[in-house]
């Protein structure tokens, strides 16, 4: 068990089956104090089960027991009500709109500590610990290409793959929006395999440059364009490898 902070939010109601998801935001407000305050106010009707503060303190706001109100409408992996499905961690941050930065080594130091208790509870898979921007990709970017995806997964939770050069050769030139083809359907099929809500097709549309985009915000953080180069490409062909098979840290390169 980790020390927690409690502060109750009245906002959830009851889940229909265990959570198998976990999903992980920044909160995006000026202050931690007035996130905080937002998710315990009942006429906001927002919520998640749990914040963590940039100095590391951790406040437990809704039991794990109960659906919180954190994801919205979304789609992971083909589950549509990802508030029923998963547990919700707020994560101080200003975010893009109040300015953004990375995320303090105490902060990061606790949430892997609170995931990896988590976990003891629950039966979560690497490949359904996500990204609010995750499940939609239309309408969010949290919690951001500053969040150190890569060493929560060497910690053992969450999926990440870095490909040699030779993979990212192989896979050719960029793909991008107005694009048709074989290698547009591959792409599809690979991002909605993966999870994205995304369906497989042949055109590279809007749709398919916003999961692009989406998907390199949290595994090509160093390019978020939509345009799927052979990087971006080669890491979601290891990604799904990765998500396939067991791995111990989550991690392969």
């Amino acid at each position: 068990m980790i020390d927690v902070i409690e502060a109750p939010s009245p906002n959830f109601d009851a889940r229909r089956a265990p959570p198998d998801m976990l999903v992980l935001h920044y909160t995006g407000m000026a202050t931690g104090e007035a996130a905080l305050a937002r998710l315990c106010d009942p006429e906001a009707k927002v919520s998640a089960h749990y914040l963590v503060e940039e100095d590391g303190r951790v406040f437990r706001l809704v039991p794990e027991e109960r659906r919180a109100w954190h994801a919205g409408r979304g789609v992971w992996r083909g589950e549509t009500d990802c508030n029923a499905a998963s547990i919700g961690v707020e994560i101080v941050n200003p975010g893009h709109e109040f300015g953004y930065r990375a995320f303090p080594d105490a902060q990061i130091a606790s949430l892997i500590a609170l995931v990896g208790d988590i976990r003891t509870r629950w039966t979560i898979p690497d490949n359904r610990i996500i990204a609010h921007s995750d499940l939609a990709p239309d309408r969010k970017e949290d919690p951001g290409e500053l969040f150190p995806w890569k060493r929560l997964a060497e910690a053992g939770h969450g999926l990440w793959f870095e490909p040699a050069a030779e993979r990212i050769k192989a896979l050719g030139g960029l793909l991008q929006k107005g694009d048709q083809g074989v290698g547009v359907v591959v792409l599809r099929a690979g991002l909605h395999r993966l999870g994205y809500g995304l369906q497989p097709g042949g055109d590279y549309d809007a749709e398919t440059e916003t999961a692009v985009r989406a998907f390199q915000r949290h595994w090509r953080p160093a390019r978020i364009d939509g345009v799927a180069d052979g990087e971006t490409r080669a890491r979601l062909v290891g990604l799904l490898q990765l998500a396939s098979v067991e791995s111990v840290t989550g991690v392969l390169d």
